[in-house]
């Protein structure tokens, strides 16, 4: 048989699409025309689609995209209600802080890849605790962050009051003891837009991040008297829940009404996922949509079981996504990928 000729091209359809965005748009529509870069096209139609169609958007933050300033980009989509909720990392919820007061301390390092066993211990020994790259100064951004939030775990403890940690964040925020120490533009951190728009925040497995290790400490030592002033992961799971019954509803494609966009892999996404088949088979509810969009950024590869590394039909069988649900996957650094979906999202 011959080939047929294209009524329509792909590129010529995208060029139409960006004609009335900005030049970043339109650079993708030109060049990202295969492969990942084709892939990362479709998941921001996708998105764009979705949320035209009278969506709402859940974005899940694993790995370290606060200290990668993911922020400058996301704070934007969260400010134009392009994000709905968020669920991530106890890291990436106490290191978009940190970032914001103290990112004139930061040190860079290029090379890091042929750092020595001594360089690591002289980056220890004046507390810059290096993520990739990037070295987070202790005394000015963790143990700064530590004594003002600890003075609301106390508080609350005292009035014998629980909190969620993201509940905790706002506080801080919101008291206002951390502006004058601002070192970033504030509309370049994604939590203290969050944190101005109340979004919805789940944090899982807080426990494992610094100040979830700091909070351990104080409850050691005994400054905190109730382990449970901070909120567990199980009580998040099930305000998740209610969240999602009350908003989720079917579209008139079909689809749900939340998509999911999972920003790496781990507890952030995996957490939060699992809320509708937790509907759907534990609690045995009916008329409970799938969630409408599924788009992952990630460079891990499916092989031994890692779920960062599952491709979404994966999920089909587990409950999460149906047999038509929009689903993407983008294999490639995130800290790449999310600024330019989110800048054709943005019209920029």
């Amino acid at each position: 048989m011959k080939a047929k000729r294209q009524k329509i091209r792909p590129e010529d359809l995208n060029a139409k699409l960006a004609a009335k965005k900005g030049p970043v748009s339109q650079f993708l529509a030109l060049n990202y025309r295969h492969f990942n870069s084709a892939a990362l096209l479709d998941a921001a139609k996708g998105y764009e689609a979705h949320l035209a169609a009278g969506g709402k958007m859940l974005v899940t933050l694993a790995g370290a995209m606060s200290t990668a300033e993911l922020g400058i980009s996301l704070a934007e989509m969260i400010r134009q209600d392009k994000v709905h909720a968020i669920v991530c990392t106890g890291a990436n919820l106490e290191e978009d802080v940190f970032n914001l007061v103290a990112h004139d301390y930061y040190e860079r390092v290029p090379g890091y890849r042929h750092l020595t066993a001594k360089d690591e211990t002289e980056l220890l020994s004046r507390h810059m605790n290096r993520v990739t790259d990037t070295c987070i100064p202790e005394m000015e951004a963790m143990r700064r962050i530590e004594s003002v939030v600890l003075e609301e775990w106390v508080k609350a403890d005292q009035a014998s009051e629980r909190y969620f940690p993201h509940e905790f964040m706002y506080k801080i925020l919101r008291g206002g003891k951390l502006k004058k120490s601002y070192q970033i533009d504030p509309k370049n951190s994604w939590l203290l837009a969050a944190c101005e728009k109340n979004l919805p925040i789940t944090v899982p497995g807080w426990e494992d991040a610094t100040l979830g290790n700091m909070y351990a400490g104080h409850v050691i030592s005994g400054d905190v008297k109730n382990v449970h002033t901070v909120r567990t992961g199980i009580e998040y799971m099930t305000v998740l829940a209610s969240w999602y019954t009350e908003t989720a509803k079917k579209l008139r494609n079909g689809h749900g009404s939340i998509g999911f966009f999972q920003i790496g892999g781990g507890i952030a996404g995996d957490f939060p996922i699992c809320v509708v088949p937790m509907l759907h088979q534990d609690l045995q509810r009916t008329g409970v949509p799938l969630w409408g969009y599924f788009c992952q950024i990630s460079d891990s590869t499916t092989s031994y079981g890692s779920y960062s590394g599952a491709v979404p039909n994966e999920k089909i069988t587990w409950g999460k996504l149906g047999p038509t649900t929009p689903s993407y996957i983008v294999e490639s650094d995130a800290t790449i990928v999310a600024p330019l979906i989110f800048s054709w999202i943005l019209g920029q």
